[in-house]
């Protein structure tokens, strides 16, 4: 089989401190449960640069949800230092994380987290509502948002009224509606069909494309992770992998292409 992975480029090689959204220097994160402490990081260093499209693996316990925690903001290293566009987030309190997961950091999640009895309208707006954004500014971002997404016809429709893979893009919205810097996707597929997770890949990477958004997924499916540019890869609290992933569906139409050893025979 050819590989399709190419070695990593290093951030520097790419431009630079200058293009560095993400720097994460030797992270080291203990819980304690019970009578023992569980180290769930080890020395973890790694940078993102702006516009990169990063798939995070590893088996459960690998380490990657606590680093992705991390990322969001919605936990703090034991150890390390995180810097998210060059403000050392690791020394900051609760309320001061709060603001930048508001303003920085898009989420989407597994589960979608709809509000029921709101519109699909209504439920994009909510990061703006928080972040105080005036009403008419709010439904501006939030109907543009939508539209990205292709749900300019269903801002009147409820969660029940949508299909899994329409709330999902809901839920991709409401991480937009702030301009965020960063879209942190935690197994956005996971509750989808193999056709609607595409569906919905293909929104993320057009995002990604077109609109530079970086974006960082965690997923434990290599199908998902190959519509990603890089991939970094957890086992046992530690960085094992960091490669570049040619864009395999390109390549998957080339080899199609190519007769089989059927045909050739």
């Amino acid at each position: 089989m050819v590989n399709m992975v190419a070695s990593v480029v290093t951030p520097a090689e790419k431009g630079g401190e200058a293009g560095t959204l993400i720097r994460v220097e030797d992270v080291h994160k203990y819980y304690q449960l019970g009578d023992n402490r569980v180290h769930a990081l080890r020395g973890v260093s790694l940078q993102i640069v702006r516009g990169e499209f990063v798939a995070v693996m590893g088996a459960s316990g690998s380490g990657k949800s606590t680093f992705m925690n991390i990322l969001g903001c919605l936990d703090q290293p034991s150890s390390g230092r995180y810097f998210l566009e060059d403000t050392d987030v690791s020394t900051l309190e609760k309320k001061q994380l709060a603001s930048i997961r508001n303003q920085k950091i898009g989420f989407v999640f597994q589960g979608f987290n709809l509000l029921a009895r709101t519109t699909a309208l209504e439920n994009a707006e909510l990061p703006a509502f928080y972040a105080r954004v005036p009403q008419a500014e709010r439904v501006r971002r939030a109907t543009a948002a939508l539209e990205m997404v292709g749900l300019g016809n269903r801002l009147d429709h409820f969660p029940s009224q949508l299909s899994g893979g329409q709330q999902q893009r809901v839920a991709i919205a409401r991480a937009l509606v702030n301009e965020p810097a960063i879209l942190l996707a935690d197994e956005p597929t996971g509750n989808l069909d193999s056709r609607t997770s595409v569906e919905v890949m293909e929104i993320l990477q057009r995002l990604n494309q077109e609109r530079g958004l970086t974006i960082v997924l965690v997923t434990h499916e290599h199908d998902i992770s190959d519509f990603c540019k890089r991939s970094v890869i957890f086992r046992d609290g530690k960085l094992k992998k960091d490669e570049l992933i040619v864009n395999r569906a390109i390549a998957k139409e080339v080899l199609k292409t190519l007769p089989s050893v059927e045909e050739e025979a």
